[in-house]
């Protein structure tokens, strides 16, 4: 659906849109803007991905500059984190990189259809790729080949490589992959379809020549607008929010069939578990804490409401399996909890709306999406100060690269 046909109370796309408040800016929550396209049936769908060969690297391009400098704090803010997985996170770093990365950082740009790839030494963008309509999140294959990128509204997955920015092929019949994350065992794929309410469970098969194959499982319905998915450490349950009916879900992958259906806070978010699977986290964009709930009973038992910022978002794991960052869009700050005590013990500025989030491996440097400015923002976790922008696309959301701390 193209965005002049979105709701025109809507700043960016789909349902990523603020409601003003005569409360004041503290006061603004993100709402939903629903298109009204039907729901695709149920149909099984699999998906095909051959063995991907080893792309050349791609030709240079005009380079765009960097906006250097302090930007000021933007009052409006605006919505995920995406994901990879963590093998490649022991990658090693130029020391005389200046912002601790060596491999290209890729940005989607929501309302543009492309994808920026940035020089993480210079800190500018190279050139801008062409992906489906809406492309929102990103996760690396199992074999750390191909960076997928979902493309919600063109129902199609782009597979690029992560080393060079050169797409290598189009993954099509995906139907609304707006959220996606193969589980740990990489035997899982599942997508969330943030438009048309379902959630997609993909069986994984790894061919010996390489590559992945995919086969629709289930398809499974939920409430309005399933956001953000998250799995345990064994791969035995995903855990699904459902931002416009406040709601939590915990799926079992072995049946596809849910475990158990919970009432959340306001519109939630992204989602997280603990590496010791006891502790499931979720950020309420419509408030401002993380909820804590402990998830080794049934139903899960709500333990604590983390106080971080207004619109709290999207998750990133600060990688020593003890903290977690979580962007808070309407507040424009960062906030990094200690998953052992369930309490913030830092804070970062983060102007215009951040979002998806990466961190260098030396975790000094976290690369934000500050989706209101159309800016990948680069913040100095020491100084917690802004210290580069670089200008990207229209929305900026998912946010990666191959040099990175730890997800856990």
């Amino acid at each position: 659906m193209p965005d002049t046909d979105l709701d025109p109370a809507c700043m960016i796309s789909r349902r990523d849109c603020l409601r003003s408040s005569t409360a004041g800016l503290l006061a603004l929550s993100l709402g939903a803007c629903k298109p009204t396209t039907a729901a695709a049936p149920a149909t099984p769908v699999s998906a095909a991905v051959p063995p991907v060969p080893t792309a050349s690297a791609a030709s240079a391009a005009s380079a765009a500059s960097a906006a250097a400098g302090l930007p000021a704090s933007s009052p409006a803010s605006a919505a995920t984190a995406p994901a990879a997985t963590s093998p490649a996170s022991s990658a090693a770093v130029d020391p005389a990189a200046p912002f601790s990365v060596r491999s290209p950082i890729f940005v989607l740009n929501s309302l543009d259809a492309t994808i920026s790839i940035i020089d993480p030494v210079t800190m500018t963008e190279t050139r801008r790729i062409p992906s489906g309509k809406e492309p929102h999140h990103l996760y690396l294959s199992p074999d750390e080949k191909s960076l997928l990128v979902a493309n919600a509204v063109g129902n199609t997955i782009t597979l690029v490589d992560p080393r060079t920015g050169q797409v290598q092929r189009t993954m099509t019949d995906m139907v609304d992959p707006y959220q996606l994350r193969f589980s740990p065992d990489m035997k899982w794929f599942v997508t969330a379809a943030n438009r048309l309410n379902h959630v997609d469970i993909y069986s994984v098969t790894r061919p010996a020549g390489g590559g992945f194959e995919l086969k629709l499982a289930r398809r499974l319905p939920t409430g309005k607008t399933p956001s953000h998915v998250f799995f345990d450490t064994k791969s035995t349950v995903v855990y699904a929010s459902v931002q416009d009916d406040d709601q939590l879900i915990a799926i079992d992958l072995a049946t596809q069939t849910p475990r158990w259906t919970i009432p959340s806070g306001k519109m939630p978010a992204d989602v997280f578990v603990t590496p010791d699977d006891r502790t499931l986290l979720v950020g309420l964009t419509g408030d401002s804490v993380v909820e804590a709930y402990d998830v080794t009973v049934n139903p899960p038992k709500l333990i604590k409401r983390i106080p971080t910022g207004a619109g709290a978002h999207a998750f990133r794991a600060w990688g020593d399996q003890r903290h977690l960052l979580v962007s808070n869009r309407v507040a424009n700050t960062i906030s990094r909890i200690d998953m052992q005590t369930l309490s913030v013990v830092d804070n970062y500025p983060a102007p215009s709306g951040p979002d998806c989030m990466d961190l260098s491996p030396d975790r000094k440097f976290i690369f934000v999406a500050s989706r209101w400015a159309g800016k990948l923002t680069v913040i100095d976790t020491e100084q917690k100060k802004v210290v580069r922008q670089v200008n990207v696309g229209k929305s900026p959301h998912g946010v990666w690269t191959l040099d990175h701390a730890g997800r856990l």
